[in-house]
């Protein structure tokens, strides 16, 4: 079938099928004389974490075909196919998108490898008319801060369009890095390309970068803290409420199905009523978390405190440095329950968590905030019950499946992670 031709294979979700995704087919097409374009099947883009896919299977196809590029379409439907297909086929060329650049090298052994620049300066005018896309834009102090643009590649319905700085240079290279379509140090210019935005800036910068945003009505996702202050924090949250606008804290765990799991299984009655919540975290393990900024890693445990011990409780805080470690307790309210965390950098800390109540105990292994997989035992059953979820990436292409959600059923309101309990949070911390 395919002698004396240069064939090319090529893959894709082609979920929302717009110009970015002819433009790639026809560049492919281009490559050879014979293109097979292979779609991915629905488990396989569950299995690798790709989320919210809106077009079934069968209309991501009649799209490809639609395009008129396509030789031969076939189904991407599990991890390492792609070898037995170059194979089948006998393919001459693999066609990846740049954004995977070096991840697929390793095929060179099986045929040529090219990488295709993404074409820039499609979705500001095309994109969002073809389908239900948004623009993200990213504000960044670090040109190599590229957990949200990544992530992003995994969630139908997000195309991460620009980045903001106020370091001319630092916005340049970020955006060539990433193949963005334009770079600002003009933060209104910026505001007007995006629809979300992604602040990851020191505190004391973020304050008026999420105000003029959120008075600008953009969607906001933030790195925790959103403030330098309780009072600056109190008054975004109150202002984003006021007027109906989404401001998220990109905290990733507790946007995760697992964790919803374990919080439900945890105050559910299911290990009766709790005693004691004991977990360690290592420095520098948590997501957009600085391993020196102490600060932050308070934050987040304190968060989690108020989420396991209880809406109504009140925390006496205290706190033990050994060494490298700090010990943190937090005491439920008349003393119904003890939580206790461990931070630091020594080699015995496992970053576990054990939940204890007066019928079982709940487990859950190394990297506890990433909450993939737990395990539950009650004291009156020998048997262990195992739960477990995807987790893929760093876990904030949850967040913004969340975002999405709030967007398309016009909910401003966050109850994986309420602005009281941020409030609370900061509170403790500024104690500290």
């Amino acid at each position: 079938m395919y002698k004396d031709k240069k064939v090319v294979i090529t893959y894709g979700t082609f979920d929302l099928f717009h110009k970015g995704h002819y433009n790639i087919l026809k560049r492919a097409k281009e490559l050879g004389d014979y293109l097979i374009v292979g779609v991915t099947g629905e488990a396989y883009d569950a299995e690798r974490g790709k989320l919210s896919v809106r077009d079934s299977l069968v209309k991501r196809i009649e799209n490809v075909k639609n395009s008129g590029f396509a030789d031969e379409i076939i189904v991407e439907e599990y991890l390492g196919q792609k070898i037995q297909h170059i194979i089948q086929y006998n393919v001459d060329v693999l066609v990846v998108g740049s954004d995977w650049k070096g991840k697929f090298d390793h095929m060179r052994k099986y045929c040529e490898v090219v990488y295709l620049e993404r074409t820039k300066d499609i979705s500001s005018t095309m994109l969002r008319e073809e389908g239900d896309i948004y623009k993200l834009g990213i504000v960044t102090d670090s040109a190599e801060d590229d957990d949200m643009v990544i992530e992003s590649k995994y969630v139908s319905g997000i195309h991460v369009e620009s980045v903001y700085s106020d370091e001319e240079q630092l916005a340049k290279e970020f955006c060539n890095d990433f193949e963005l379509d334009s770079y600002y140090t003009d933060y209104s210019k910026f505001l007007e390309s995006v629809e979300i935005i992604y602040i990851n800036t020191v505190k004391d910068k973020k304050y008026h970068l999420i105000k003029e945003a959120l008075e600008n009505d953009k969607v906001v996702i933030s790195s925790p803290v959103v403030a330098d202050s309780i009072e600056k924090i109190e008054e975004l949250y109150k202002f984003a409420a006021d007027n109906k606008k989404i401001l998220i804290e990109c905290v990733p765990t507790f946007y995760l199905q697992a964790y919803m799991q374990l919080m439900w299984n945890a105050k559910g009655q299911q290990i009766g009523d709790l005693i004691c919540v004991k977990n360690s975290i290592r420095l520098g393990e948590l997501v957009g978390i600085d391993k020196d900024d102490i600060d932050a890693h308070l934050y987040f445990t304190t968060l989690f405190a108020k989420q396991i011990v209880g809406d109504n409780a009140v925390f006496d805080k205290k706190q033990v440095g050994q060494g490298d470690n700090l010990h943190i307790l937090y005491t439920g309210e008349n003393g119904e329950c003890i939580y206790s965390c461990e931070l630091g950098n020594s080699p015995h800390i496992k970053s576990d968590m054990k939940i204890i109540g007066t019928e079982g105990t709940i487990n859950v292994p190394a990297n506890w905030w990433e909450t993939g997989y737990f395990e539950l035992k009650r004291n009156d059953d020998s048997n262990i019950r195992r739960h477990s979820c995807n987790y893929s990436g760093n876990g904030m292409r949850y967040v913004l499946v969340s975002v999405l959600s709030k967007i398309k059923e016009n909910k401003h309101e966050d109850m994986r992670l309420t602005p009281e309990e941020v409030l609370y949070a900061a509170k403790i911390v500024k104690g500290f």
